[in-house]
């Protein structure tokens, strides 16, 4: 039987970076279809109770930054705490991720997603500057026009309609992975994800 996973994330999210490979084998190793969410936190956390991280306690962001390195040299995989362009907008990256879902499928979505998660956390990159999507989207061996369509109202309101979505069924950080209603939050649930998989096979 195959199964869906909401794939609910924000493209600055560097825990949604550190699972995104992981959990895009999961789903393949299940035959599970993804469904590729990407929101705006913005318009979560006012709701869900979360705090952009400039207003979180002190001790809290320290430990995020524990947390990051912990999980960045366990998973092996390349990660600056403290990258030149972050905080950013995930916004336009949101959008163009929609777009390519529309005209070319989850699979290259999903690549496309990477290599903005990757952009922020590995290589320094602005993902809020149109020219390093352009660029993003060029690598990825996408037409140009993609960066036009993610700018169509059509775009915008799947975006819009993916957060209301989220809020609705209480999704309040990133990333969360759905599956038949039941949320797993945070990267470090992916063995839960994995488990829910196989026991629903």
């Amino acid at each position: 039987m195959s199964h869906t996973i909401d794939y609910y994330f924000a493209p600055q999210s560097p825990w949604t970076y550190l699972g995104h490979a992981r959990f895009a084998a999961i789903a393949a190793a299940a035959g599970a279809t993804v469904r590729v969410r990407p929101v705006d936190l913005g318009s979560v956390y006012p709701i869900s109770g979360g705090l952009p991280l400039g207003k979180r306690a002190p001790q809290r962001q320290a430990y995020r930054l524990v947390e990051l390195a912990r999980f960045s040299r366990y998973l092996d995989l390349p990660l600056n705490l403290k990258p030149k362009f972050f905080p950013v907008s995930g916004d336009d990256a949101a959008r163009l991720i929609i777009a390519v879902d529309l005209h070319d499928g989850t699979e290259v979505a999903m690549r496309v997603c990477g290599a903005v998660f990757a952009a922020v956390w590995v290589q320094e990159r602005n993902i809020g500057d149109p020219k390093v999507l352009e660029a993003l989207v060029a690598e990825c061996g996408l037409p140009p026009k993609r960066m036009e369509q993610s700018l169509s109202q059509a775009v915008q309101e799947r975006y819009e309609a993916y957060t209301q979505e989220a809020i609705e069924i209480q999704v309040f950080g990133a990333p969360s992975y759905v599956i038949d209603g039941e949320i797993f939050w945070g990267q470090d649930r992916l063995d839960f994800v994995e488990r829910a998989l196989q026991q629903k096979r």
